[in-house]
Protein backbone atom coordinates (compact mmCIF):
# COMPACT_ATOMS: atom_id res chain seq x y z
CA UNK A 1 0.00 0.00 0.00
CA UNK A 2 1.01 3.44 -0.61
CA UNK A 3 -0.05 6.54 1.31
CA UNK A 4 0.05 9.92 -0.56
CA UNK A 5 0.58 13.07 1.38
CA UNK A 6 -0.91 16.14 -0.29
CA UNK A 7 0.62 19.81 1.36
CA UNK A 8 -0.11 23.35 0.56
CA UNK A 9 1.16 25.63 2.91
CA UNK A 10 1.62 29.95 2.88
CA UNK A 11 -0.53 30.30 -0.45
CA UNK A 12 -1.46 33.91 1.62
CA UNK A 13 -4.68 34.72 -0.27
CA UNK A 14 -3.15 34.43 -3.79
CA UNK A 15 -6.17 32.71 -5.54
CA UNK A 16 -5.50 33.59 -9.16
CA UNK A 17 -2.40 33.74 -10.73
CA UNK A 18 -1.62 37.52 -10.13
CA UNK A 19 0.84 39.28 -7.39
CA UNK A 20 -2.35 42.39 -8.74
CA UNK A 21 0.72 45.38 -9.62
CA UNK A 22 -0.83 45.00 -13.14
CA UNK A 23 -4.75 43.75 -14.63
CA UNK A 24 -4.84 40.49 -16.17
CA UNK A 25 -1.26 39.00 -15.34
CA UNK A 26 -1.11 35.08 -15.79
CA UNK A 27 1.86 33.98 -13.18
CA UNK A 28 3.23 30.82 -11.93
CA UNK A 29 1.69 30.71 -8.89
CA UNK A 30 -1.98 31.01 -7.38
CA UNK A 31 -4.58 28.43 -5.74
CA UNK A 32 -6.69 28.73 -8.51
CA UNK A 33 -3.62 26.72 -10.77
CA UNK A 34 -2.85 24.62 -7.68
CA UNK A 35 -6.34 23.19 -7.63
CA UNK A 36 -6.31 21.82 -11.03
CA UNK A 37 -3.19 20.27 -10.40
CA UNK A 38 -3.83 18.91 -7.15
CA UNK A 39 -6.96 17.07 -8.61
CA UNK A 40 -4.45 15.31 -11.48
CA UNK A 41 -1.98 14.43 -8.05
CA UNK A 42 -4.81 13.02 -6.51
CA UNK A 43 -6.13 10.92 -9.45
CA UNK A 44 -2.93 9.93 -9.81
CA UNK A 45 -2.10 8.77 -6.20
CA UNK A 46 -5.79 7.32 -5.71
CA UNK A 47 -4.50 4.08 -8.37
CA UNK A 48 -1.63 2.69 -5.66
CA UNK A 49 -3.48 3.80 -2.30
CA UNK A 50 -5.14 6.59 0.14
CA UNK A 51 -4.10 9.91 0.26
CA UNK A 52 -4.16 12.10 2.67
CA UNK A 53 -4.34 16.48 1.82
CA UNK A 54 -2.99 19.10 4.42
CA UNK A 55 -3.64 22.55 4.52
CA UNK A 56 -0.51 23.93 6.42
CA UNK A 57 -1.68 27.71 7.36
CA UNK A 58 -1.01 31.23 6.16
CA UNK A 59 -3.79 31.13 3.82
CA UNK A 60 -6.49 34.00 4.78
CA UNK A 61 -3.91 36.92 5.14
CA UNK A 62 -0.82 38.11 2.72
CA UNK A 63 -2.47 39.47 -0.74
CA UNK A 64 -4.75 42.46 -1.74
CA UNK A 65 -7.74 39.75 -2.51
CA UNK A 66 -7.43 38.58 1.24
CA UNK A 67 -7.06 42.43 2.58
CA UNK A 68 -10.23 43.40 0.28
CA UNK A 69 -12.26 40.39 1.45
CA UNK A 70 -11.29 40.76 5.56
CA UNK A 71 -12.18 44.41 4.77
CA UNK A 72 -16.20 43.62 3.29
CA UNK A 73 -18.58 45.35 6.08
CA UNK A 74 -21.24 42.71 5.90
CA UNK A 75 -18.65 40.57 7.39
CA UNK A 76 -19.05 37.56 4.70
CA UNK A 77 -15.65 38.49 3.17
CA UNK A 78 -13.49 35.24 4.94
CA UNK A 79 -16.40 33.17 3.64
CA UNK A 80 -14.70 33.96 -0.11
CA UNK A 81 -11.63 32.32 0.79
CA UNK A 82 -12.73 29.39 2.77
CA UNK A 83 -15.47 28.60 0.18
CA UNK A 84 -12.41 28.34 -1.96
CA UNK A 85 -10.50 25.86 0.57
CA UNK A 86 -13.43 23.89 0.96
CA UNK A 87 -13.89 23.15 -2.38
CA UNK A 88 -10.56 21.38 -2.18
CA UNK A 89 -11.38 18.69 -0.19
CA UNK A 90 -8.95 19.07 2.56
CA UNK A 91 -8.56 16.63 5.08
CA UNK A 92 -7.34 18.94 8.01
CA UNK A 93 -6.01 22.17 8.40
CA UNK A 94 -3.40 24.02 10.94
CA UNK A 95 -3.08 27.58 11.83
CA UNK A 96 -0.12 30.07 10.78
CA UNK A 97 0.94 32.90 12.37
CA UNK A 98 -0.59 35.24 10.23
CA UNK A 99 -3.66 33.85 10.74
CA UNK A 100 -4.22 35.88 13.68
CA UNK A 101 -3.54 38.87 11.83
CA UNK A 102 -7.16 40.18 11.37
CA UNK A 103 -7.67 39.32 15.07
CA UNK A 104 -9.51 36.72 16.73
CA UNK A 105 -13.17 37.33 15.41
CA UNK A 106 -12.24 36.93 11.82
CA UNK A 107 -10.20 33.80 13.06
CA UNK A 108 -12.79 32.47 14.56
CA UNK A 109 -14.67 32.70 11.36
CA UNK A 110 -12.89 30.98 9.36
CA UNK A 111 -12.28 28.32 11.81
CA UNK A 112 -16.13 28.01 11.39
CA UNK A 113 -16.27 28.12 7.76
CA UNK A 114 -13.93 25.24 7.11
CA UNK A 115 -14.94 21.71 6.39
CA UNK A 116 -12.25 19.97 7.90
CA UNK A 117 -10.93 19.66 11.50
CA UNK A 118 -8.07 22.72 12.21
CA UNK A 119 -5.58 20.89 14.70
CA UNK A 120 -3.47 23.22 17.10
CA UNK A 121 -2.02 21.12 19.79
CA UNK A 122 0.39 24.18 21.11
CA UNK A 123 -1.74 26.71 21.53
CA UNK A 124 -3.50 26.47 24.80
CA UNK A 125 -5.76 28.97 27.36
CA UNK A 126 -4.21 30.18 30.21
CA UNK A 127 -5.22 26.97 32.13
CA UNK A 128 -3.44 24.70 29.86
CA UNK A 129 -5.99 23.44 27.91
CA UNK A 130 -6.75 23.44 24.30
CA UNK A 131 -7.72 26.58 22.59
CA UNK A 132 -8.31 25.56 18.80
CA UNK A 133 -9.60 22.27 17.94
CA UNK A 134 -7.67 19.06 18.62
CA UNK A 135 -4.19 18.52 18.95
CA UNK A 136 -4.31 15.55 16.53
CA UNK A 137 -6.49 13.61 14.34
CA UNK A 138 -7.10 10.19 14.00
CA UNK A 139 -7.73 9.09 10.21
CA UNK A 140 -8.59 5.66 9.02
CA UNK A 141 -8.41 5.23 5.05
CA UNK A 142 -8.84 2.06 3.39
CA UNK A 143 -7.96 0.64 6.67
CA UNK A 144 -4.62 2.43 7.14
CA UNK A 145 -4.76 4.62 10.58
CA UNK A 146 -3.18 7.87 9.87
CA UNK A 147 -2.01 10.30 13.15
CA UNK A 148 -1.16 13.71 12.62
CA UNK A 149 0.07 16.24 15.09
CA UNK A 150 -0.42 20.21 14.49
CA UNK A 151 1.72 22.40 15.57
CA UNK A 152 2.27 26.26 14.85
CA UNK A 153 5.01 28.58 15.91
CA UNK A 154 5.69 29.39 19.11
CA UNK A 155 6.90 32.92 18.06
CA UNK A 156 3.25 34.35 17.48
CA UNK A 157 3.70 36.63 20.70
CA UNK A 158 6.73 38.18 19.62
CA UNK A 159 4.92 39.40 16.46
CA UNK A 160 1.50 39.77 16.97
CA UNK A 161 -0.93 42.65 18.45
CA UNK A 162 -1.36 41.57 22.11
CA UNK A 163 -4.86 41.76 21.65
CA UNK A 164 -5.33 39.54 18.76
CA UNK A 165 -3.98 36.67 20.80
CA UNK A 166 -5.21 37.53 24.62
CA UNK A 167 -5.69 34.65 26.55
CA UNK A 168 -3.58 32.29 24.31
CA UNK A 169 -0.53 30.41 25.28
CA UNK A 170 1.72 29.35 22.79
CA UNK A 171 3.69 26.13 23.68
CA UNK A 172 7.03 24.78 22.71
CA UNK A 173 6.26 22.49 19.20
CA UNK A 174 9.19 20.62 20.63
CA UNK A 175 7.92 20.18 23.84
CA UNK A 176 4.76 19.17 22.31
CA UNK A 177 5.80 17.21 20.00
CA UNK A 178 7.56 14.88 22.77
CA UNK A 179 4.62 15.25 24.57
CA UNK A 180 1.66 13.64 21.60
CA UNK A 181 4.05 11.54 19.17
CA UNK A 182 4.50 8.74 21.56
CA UNK A 183 0.27 8.72 21.91
CA UNK A 184 -0.37 9.16 18.42
CA UNK A 185 2.42 6.26 17.51
CA UNK A 186 -0.05 3.77 20.08
CA UNK A 187 -2.61 4.78 17.90
CA UNK A 188 -1.83 4.75 14.19
CA UNK A 189 0.05 3.26 12.36
CA UNK A 190 1.84 6.03 10.37
CA UNK A 191 2.64 9.34 12.20
CA UNK A 192 2.74 12.53 10.41
CA UNK A 193 3.31 16.23 12.27
CA UNK A 194 2.17 19.27 10.49
CA UNK A 195 4.40 22.31 11.56
CA UNK A 196 3.53 25.84 10.44
CA UNK A 197 7.29 26.44 11.02
CA UNK A 198 10.24 25.94 9.21
CA UNK A 199 14.22 24.90 10.25
CA UNK A 200 16.77 26.43 12.57
CA UNK A 201 19.45 24.66 11.04
CA UNK A 202 21.20 23.51 8.06
CA UNK A 203 19.19 20.51 6.71
CA UNK A 204 22.71 19.11 6.12
CA UNK A 205 25.61 19.99 8.46
CA UNK A 206 23.22 21.03 11.24
CA UNK A 207 24.46 24.16 12.19
CA UNK A 208 22.39 26.92 13.09
CA UNK A 209 20.96 28.94 10.44
CA UNK A 210 19.18 31.87 12.85
CA UNK A 211 19.38 32.71 16.18
CA UNK A 212 18.02 29.77 18.08
CA UNK A 213 14.94 31.47 19.24
CA UNK A 214 12.15 28.54 19.20
CA UNK A 215 10.62 30.02 16.27
CA UNK A 216 11.56 27.43 13.86
CA UNK A 217 12.23 24.13 15.94
CA UNK A 218 12.11 22.00 12.45
CA UNK A 219 15.71 20.17 13.21
CA UNK A 220 15.50 19.66 16.76
CA UNK A 221 12.23 18.56 16.45
CA UNK A 222 13.05 15.78 14.20
CA UNK A 223 16.51 15.33 15.97
CA UNK A 224 14.93 14.89 19.22
CA UNK A 225 11.68 12.70 18.78
CA UNK A 226 11.28 9.62 17.47
CA UNK A 227 8.55 7.68 15.76
CA UNK A 228 7.77 10.76 13.17
CA UNK A 229 7.40 9.08 9.70
CA UNK A 230 6.54 12.30 7.49
CA UNK A 231 7.42 15.87 8.64
CA UNK A 232 4.97 18.32 6.80
CA UNK A 233 6.48 22.20 7.60
CA UNK A 234 5.82 25.85 6.37
CA UNK A 235 6.37 29.72 7.69
CA UNK A 236 9.78 29.87 6.12
CA UNK A 237 8.51 30.16 2.16
CA UNK A 238 11.41 27.84 1.44
CA UNK A 239 11.14 25.09 -1.73
CA UNK A 240 12.32 21.58 0.45
CA UNK A 241 11.84 18.26 -0.43
CA UNK A 242 14.42 15.94 1.48
CA UNK A 243 15.03 13.88 4.12
CA UNK A 244 16.97 14.74 7.55
CA UNK A 245 17.44 11.35 9.96
CA UNK A 246 15.58 9.19 7.18
CA UNK A 247 12.46 11.21 7.46
CA UNK A 248 11.25 12.91 4.55
CA UNK A 249 10.26 16.74 4.73
CA UNK A 250 8.61 18.98 2.46
CA UNK A 251 8.03 22.69 2.63
CA UNK A 252 6.18 24.00 -0.81
CA UNK A 253 7.15 27.61 -1.06
CA UNK A 254 4.44 29.80 -1.05
CA UNK A 255 1.76 31.78 -2.84
CA UNK A 256 0.63 28.28 -4.18
CA UNK A 257 3.89 27.68 -6.10
CA UNK A 258 4.33 24.43 -5.36
CA UNK A 259 2.57 20.78 -3.78
CA UNK A 260 4.86 19.36 -1.47
CA UNK A 261 4.22 15.37 -1.93
CA UNK A 262 5.38 12.30 0.59
CA UNK A 263 5.07 9.47 -0.69
CA UNK A 264 5.22 6.74 2.29
CA UNK A 265 5.18 2.60 0.89
CA UNK A 266 3.68 0.47 3.61
CA UNK A 267 3.44 -3.34 4.11
CA UNK A 268 1.52 -5.34 7.07
CA UNK A 269 4.35 -6.60 10.07
CA UNK A 270 2.18 -8.43 12.69
CA UNK A 271 -0.86 -6.92 11.93
CA UNK A 272 0.25 -3.44 11.74
CA UNK A 273 1.55 -1.38 8.68
CA UNK A 274 4.99 -0.16 8.70
CA UNK A 275 6.57 2.21 6.38
CA UNK A 276 9.57 0.40 4.20
CA UNK A 277 9.96 3.23 2.19
CA UNK A 278 9.28 7.14 1.04
CA UNK A 279 9.99 9.99 -0.82
CA UNK A 280 9.61 13.57 -1.06
CA UNK A 281 9.17 15.80 -3.80
CA UNK A 282 7.31 19.31 -5.06
CA UNK A 283 5.24 19.46 -7.69
CA UNK A 284 5.07 23.22 -9.18
CA UNK A 285 1.60 24.51 -10.53
CA UNK A 286 2.88 27.05 -13.34
CA UNK A 287 1.98 25.17 -16.23
CA UNK A 288 -1.36 24.48 -15.12
CA UNK A 289 -4.62 26.45 -16.01
CA UNK A 290 -6.81 28.10 -13.42
CA UNK A 291 -9.42 25.42 -11.96
CA UNK A 292 -12.74 27.05 -13.70
CA UNK A 293 -14.92 26.63 -10.41
CA UNK A 294 -12.58 28.62 -8.57
CA UNK A 295 -12.56 31.43 -11.01
CA UNK A 296 -16.43 31.55 -10.93
CA UNK A 297 -16.56 31.58 -7.19
CA UNK A 298 -14.56 35.05 -7.21
CA UNK A 299 -15.07 36.60 -10.27
CA UNK A 300 -17.40 39.44 -9.02
CA UNK A 301 -15.10 39.62 -5.57
CA UNK A 302 -11.82 40.14 -8.03
CA UNK A 303 -13.78 42.47 -10.68
CA UNK A 304 -14.26 44.57 -7.43
CA UNK A 305 -11.36 44.05 -6.34
CA UNK A 306 -9.20 45.09 -9.65
CA UNK A 307 -11.34 48.26 -10.05
CA UNK A 308 -11.02 48.95 -6.22
CA UNK A 309 -7.09 49.01 -6.67
CA UNK A 310 -7.10 51.30 -9.49
CA UNK A 311 -8.80 53.93 -7.27
CA UNK A 312 -6.19 56.63 -7.96
CA UNK A 313 -5.70 58.32 -4.23
CA UNK A 314 -2.86 60.88 -4.96
CA UNK A 315 -0.26 62.38 -6.73
CA UNK A 316 3.83 63.18 -6.76
CA UNK A 317 5.78 66.01 -7.70
CA UNK A 318 9.26 64.45 -8.73
CA UNK A 319 10.69 60.44 -8.75
CA UNK A 320 9.58 58.09 -5.72
CA UNK A 321 10.23 54.90 -7.68
CA UNK A 322 12.40 52.37 -6.95
CA UNK A 323 14.87 51.30 -9.26
CA UNK A 324 17.32 49.81 -6.73
CA UNK A 325 16.24 48.00 -3.60
CA UNK A 326 19.45 47.98 -2.06
CA UNK A 327 20.52 51.54 -2.57
CA UNK A 328 17.27 52.85 -1.49
CA UNK A 329 18.04 51.32 1.68
CA UNK A 330 21.85 52.87 2.11
CA UNK A 331 20.56 56.28 1.13
CA UNK A 332 17.28 57.70 2.34
CA UNK A 333 14.76 57.27 -0.38
CA UNK A 334 11.90 59.28 -0.66
CA UNK A 335 9.64 56.69 -0.59
CA UNK A 336 10.49 55.37 2.63
CA UNK A 337 10.70 58.89 3.96
CA UNK A 338 7.17 59.41 2.75
CA UNK A 339 6.06 56.16 4.76
CA UNK A 340 7.62 57.56 7.82
CA UNK A 341 6.53 61.15 7.30
CA UNK A 342 2.74 58.50 7.59
CA UNK A 343 3.54 57.17 10.34
CA UNK A 344 4.36 60.59 12.48
CA UNK A 345 1.17 61.83 11.44
CA UNK A 346 -0.94 58.81 12.54
CA UNK A 347 1.15 59.10 15.72
CA UNK A 348 1.96 62.43 16.69
CA UNK A 349 5.43 61.01 17.22
CA UNK A 350 8.62 62.94 15.93
CA UNK A 351 10.72 59.65 15.71
CA UNK A 352 9.54 56.93 13.12
CA UNK A 353 11.36 53.61 11.46
CA UNK A 354 10.02 51.33 8.98
CA UNK A 355 11.56 48.82 6.21
CA UNK A 356 11.51 48.55 3.00
CA UNK A 357 9.96 45.25 3.05
CA UNK A 358 11.41 43.04 0.11
CA UNK A 359 12.87 43.69 -3.64
CA UNK A 360 9.64 43.86 -5.33
CA UNK A 361 8.11 47.12 -4.22
CA UNK A 362 8.31 49.82 -7.06
CA UNK A 363 7.42 52.83 -5.04
CA UNK A 364 5.32 55.18 -6.47
CA UNK A 365 5.03 56.33 -10.14
CA UNK A 366 3.52 60.37 -10.62
CA UNK A 367 -0.20 59.17 -9.79
CA UNK A 368 -0.39 57.08 -6.75
CA UNK A 369 -3.22 54.29 -7.10
CA UNK A 370 -4.54 52.31 -4.19
CA UNK A 371 -2.83 48.92 -5.85
CA UNK A 372 0.49 51.28 -5.48
CA UNK A 373 -0.21 51.42 -1.92
CA UNK A 374 -1.14 47.76 -1.12
CA UNK A 375 1.73 46.35 -3.60
CA UNK A 376 4.09 48.12 -1.75
CA UNK A 377 2.94 48.47 2.24
CA UNK A 378 2.47 44.35 2.02
CA UNK A 379 1.12 44.02 5.48
CA UNK A 380 -1.75 44.49 7.92
CA UNK A 381 0.19 46.24 10.15
CA UNK A 382 -1.10 48.77 13.03
CA UNK A 383 1.13 51.44 14.82
CA UNK A 384 2.75 51.26 18.18
CA UNK A 385 4.49 54.59 20.29
CA UNK A 386 7.20 53.40 22.30
CA UNK A 387 8.59 55.37 25.43
CA UNK A 388 12.34 53.91 24.91
CA UNK A 389 15.55 54.82 26.28
CA UNK A 390 18.46 56.46 24.46
CA UNK A 391 20.44 52.87 25.29
CA UNK A 392 17.28 50.97 23.50
CA UNK A 393 17.30 53.56 20.32
CA UNK A 394 21.11 52.98 20.18
CA UNK A 395 20.76 48.82 20.32
CA UNK A 396 17.98 48.86 17.91
CA UNK A 397 19.97 50.60 15.00
CA UNK A 398 23.05 48.75 16.53
CA UNK A 399 20.38 45.78 15.18
CA UNK A 400 19.16 46.94 12.12
CA UNK A 401 23.33 47.10 11.23
CA UNK A 402 23.40 43.28 11.46
CA UNK A 403 21.24 43.26 7.94
CA UNK A 404 23.82 45.09 6.37
CA UNK A 405 28.05 43.47 5.55
CA UNK A 406 31.02 44.34 3.42
CA UNK A 407 31.68 41.89 0.10
CA UNK A 408 34.89 40.79 -0.42
CA UNK A 409 35.83 43.77 -1.79
CA UNK A 410 34.32 45.81 0.62
CA UNK A 411 31.24 46.97 -0.95
CA UNK A 412 27.87 46.84 1.18
CA UNK A 413 25.40 44.16 0.77
CA UNK A 414 22.37 42.44 2.50
CA UNK A 415 23.81 40.70 5.31
CA UNK A 416 23.60 37.11 3.20
CA UNK A 417 22.63 35.27 7.06
CA UNK A 418 19.47 37.41 6.21
CA UNK A 419 19.05 36.29 2.47
CA UNK A 420 19.11 32.56 2.74
CA UNK A 421 17.31 30.62 3.88
CA UNK A 422 14.97 33.31 4.42
CA UNK A 423 14.76 36.44 3.21
CA UNK A 424 14.32 39.13 6.08
CA UNK A 425 14.50 42.71 4.16
CA UNK A 426 11.72 43.68 6.63
CA UNK A 427 13.55 43.66 9.47
CA UNK A 428 16.15 46.05 8.27
CA UNK A 429 15.08 49.61 9.33
CA UNK A 430 15.36 53.09 8.21
CA UNK A 431 14.45 56.27 10.56
CA UNK A 432 13.11 59.41 10.47
CA UNK A 433 13.37 62.65 13.15
CA UNK A 434 16.97 61.52 14.43
CA UNK A 435 20.26 61.57 12.38
CA UNK A 436 22.58 59.00 12.79
CA UNK A 437 25.55 57.51 10.83
CA UNK A 438 26.07 53.41 10.92
CA UNK A 439 29.86 52.64 10.30
CA UNK A 440 30.23 49.36 9.03
CA UNK A 441 34.26 49.01 9.22
CA UNK A 442 33.40 49.43 13.18
CA UNK A 443 33.39 46.53 15.51
CA UNK A 444 29.84 45.07 16.30
CA UNK A 445 28.54 47.09 19.71
CA UNK A 446 30.31 50.36 18.28
CA UNK A 447 29.05 51.15 14.37
CA UNK A 448 26.59 53.66 15.65
CA UNK A 449 28.86 56.90 15.36
CA UNK A 450 26.14 59.78 15.31
CA UNK A 451 23.24 59.99 16.63
CA UNK A 452 21.25 62.82 17.38
CA UNK A 453 17.59 64.07 17.87
CA UNK A 454 16.74 67.95 17.27
CA UNK A 455 20.21 69.01 16.75
CA UNK A 456 21.52 67.09 20.02
CA UNK A 457 23.12 63.94 20.80
CA UNK A 458 21.12 61.22 22.32
CA UNK A 459 22.01 60.12 25.62
CA UNK A 460 21.60 56.88 26.77
CA UNK A 461 19.49 57.63 29.38
CA UNK A 462 17.37 60.29 27.40
CA UNK A 463 13.29 59.44 26.96
CA UNK A 464 12.21 59.15 23.62
CA UNK A 465 9.05 58.37 22.12
CA UNK A 466 9.49 56.71 18.22
CA UNK A 467 6.23 55.46 15.58
CA UNK A 468 7.15 51.98 14.59
CA UNK A 469 4.53 48.40 13.65
CA UNK A 470 3.14 46.66 15.37
CA UNK A 471 5.65 43.84 14.80
CA UNK A 472 8.63 45.43 15.92
CA UNK A 473 6.83 47.35 18.63
CA UNK A 474 6.38 43.86 20.61
CA UNK A 475 10.54 42.61 19.79
CA UNK A 476 9.76 41.09 16.24
CA UNK A 477 12.83 40.74 14.13
CA UNK A 478 14.58 40.09 17.45
CA UNK A 479 14.78 43.52 18.80
CA UNK A 480 15.17 42.65 22.23
CA UNK A 481 15.34 46.23 23.20
CA UNK A 482 11.68 46.26 22.49
CA UNK A 483 8.50 45.07 24.05
CA UNK A 484 5.03 45.60 24.43
CA UNK A 485 5.44 47.29 27.63
CA UNK A 486 6.84 49.65 26.82
CA UNK A 487 3.67 51.17 24.59
CA UNK A 488 2.36 54.04 25.66
CA UNK A 489 -0.20 54.58 22.38
CA UNK A 490 -1.76 52.69 19.75
CA UNK A 491 -3.06 53.55 16.61
CA UNK A 492 -5.41 50.62 15.72
CA UNK A 493 -5.73 51.36 11.93
CA UNK A 494 -3.86 49.53 9.15
CA UNK A 495 -1.02 51.56 7.50
CA UNK A 496 -2.90 51.29 4.28
CA UNK A 497 -5.75 52.53 5.25
CA UNK A 498 -3.24 55.37 7.10
CA UNK A 499 -1.72 55.88 4.10
CA UNK A 500 -5.05 56.51 2.00
CA UNK A 501 -6.48 59.03 4.56
CA UNK A 502 -2.52 61.06 4.69
CA UNK A 503 -3.05 61.25 0.88
CA UNK A 504 -6.52 62.51 1.12
CA UNK A 505 -5.45 65.51 3.34
CA UNK A 506 -2.36 65.47 0.91
CA UNK A 507 -3.32 64.66 -2.06
CA UNK A 508 0.09 66.06 -3.76
CA UNK A 509 3.22 65.01 -1.81
CA UNK A 510 6.50 65.81 -3.52
CA UNK A 511 8.96 63.55 -3.56
CA UNK A 512 11.84 64.93 -0.61
CA UNK A 513 14.40 63.36 1.36
CA UNK A 514 16.25 65.32 4.04
CA UNK A 515 19.38 62.49 4.24
CA UNK A 516 19.16 61.76 7.61
CA UNK A 517 21.20 58.89 7.92
CA UNK A 518 24.09 57.46 5.98
CA UNK A 519 25.95 54.14 5.48
CA UNK A 520 29.99 54.12 6.04
CA UNK A 521 31.88 51.17 4.92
Amino acid sequence: MRLTILETSDMHGYIMPTNYTERDMNEDFGTAKLATKLIAEREDAAKYGPILQIENGDFIQGSPLAYYAAKQVDGKGVRNLTDVVNSMNYDLGILGNHEFNYGSKYLDSAIAAYNHPILAANILDEDGNLYYGKAYEIFEKDGLKVGVLGLTTQYIPHWENPEHIKGMVFASCLETAKKYVPIIRQEADVVVVSYHGGFERDLVTGEPTELLTGENEGYQILEEVEGIDAFVTGHQHREIATKINGVPVIQPGYRAANIGKIQLELAQVDGKYQVTSSNAELVSVGDAAPDEEIQSQLNDLNIELEAWLDNPMGKVEGDMTITNPMAARLKEHSYIEFVNKVQMDATGAKISGTSLFNNDGKGFGSTITMRDIITNYIYPNTLAVLKVSGRDLRDALERTANYLALDECGEIIFNPEFVDPKPQYYNYDMYQGIDYTLDLSKPVGERVTRLKFEGKDIEDTDELEIAVNQYRAVGGGNYEMFSADKIVKEVQIDMMELIADYLQKNPLIEASVDDNFEILK
